[in-house]
């Protein structure tokens, strides 16, 4: 039981760019951290499915990342 991982988590994306449907929000959000134009909250709204946690999610990994590669992706091996 402990190798279960819940398919909504098995098959997010983990990248911007694997991010489907979602073009212009992620292009606005590597934008922002190219430019480092952050704001002090980010809101993610709209309807079941659209994938809000899941630019959240790669917002706050690709930010807190220590080493940003030159496509503006978290390298997942900082802490």
């Amino acid at each position: 039981m402990d190798e279960f991982v819940v398919s909504a988590r098995k098959y997010r994306p983990a990248t911007f760019d694997t991010v489907v449907g979602q073009r212009s929000v992620t292009n606005t959000l590597k934008n922002a951290i190219k430019t480092s134009h952050l704001g002090q909250a980010f809101l993610f709204c709209g309807p079941r499915g659209v994938g809000k946690t899941t630019c959240a999610r790669i917002l706050a990994k690709t930010i807190n990342c220590e080493r940003l590669s030159d496509n503006i992706e978290a390298c997942n091996e900082c802490d």
